[in-house]
């Protein structure tokens, strides 16, 4: 079956390019040309991999991707910009975008970037199984949700993200650094308190006692481990 690709990029020259190369290597494409006719088609089609310009008329890439986020929606997105500074590429990461790559690139480029994002989101937890339980906590990956007990927990699709990853490597001991790179998409020390603070928070959501912490526990030095 095809991949699915979703193109949102309003220069018609590499609208054209990007529908002729995916087209070529044999990749299902949409394009849109607009930020609006492009959260549009991201919330109607199963694209597989979005392809999204940072500046867009009607609505920025990063207002899209921040709302598919919002929406709950794991789709892989890849930005592009023609800005190199790296605040730009810090506060497409932080919306929730896969990975970025500043213009101009090599199609092959954004090809390998692409079948790189993809590898990732088929190894995610949930790729095999439907649904993982840890005594009174389920999560329900098809339906991107967790349950304590039988309360819906209220989580953001980053925690979500993190509860994921933790699923995925529960009884492992794995970095912030690891954690930075699976969940927000990039590795630097500069961030590693973000992960600490998204962790106290999801502590909150699905511990007993978040003091004392018997899911989530923190491994002096090292990072944590999600114990099962």
């Amino acid at each position: 079956m095809k991949k699915k690709v979703l193109v949102v990029e309003d220069d018609e020259a590499m609208a054209v390019a990007l529908h002729d190369g995916f087209d070529y290597e044999g990749y299902e494409v949409t394009v849109a040309r607009d930020g609006i006719a492009g959260l549009r088609l991201a919330r109607q089609t199963a694209a597989d991999i979005i392809i999204l310009d940072v500046m867009l008329p009607k609505m920025s890439g990063l207002e899209i991707c921040k709302r598919l986020r919002a929406d709950g929606s794991l789709v892989p997105v890849i930005m592009l910009t023609a800005r190199g500074q790296e605040i730009d590429k810090v506060v497409g990461l932080r919306t929730g975008a896969d990975d970025y790559v500043t213009k101009p690139f090599s199609f092959m480029e954004l090809l390998a970037r692409v079948e790189a994002v993809l590898r990732r989101a088929r190894s995610a937890p949930g790729a095999g199984a439907e649904r993982i339980t840890f005594g009174d906590l389920t999560i329900d990956f098809r339906r991107h949700e967790a349950t304590k007990g039988d309360k819906q927990i209220d989580l953001s699709p980053r925690e979500f993200r993190l509860l994921e990853f933790f699923a995925k490597h529960r009884g492992e001991v794995v970095t912030r650094d690891q954690i930075l790179d699976a969940v927000w998409g990039y590795s630097t020390n500069s961030f590693t308190r973000t992960v600490d603070t998204h962790i106290a928070k999801l502590r909150k959501k699905v511990e007993d006692h978040p003091g004392d912490p018997r899911l989530i526990l923190t491994v002096h030095r090292l990072g944590y481990k999600f114990a099962s």
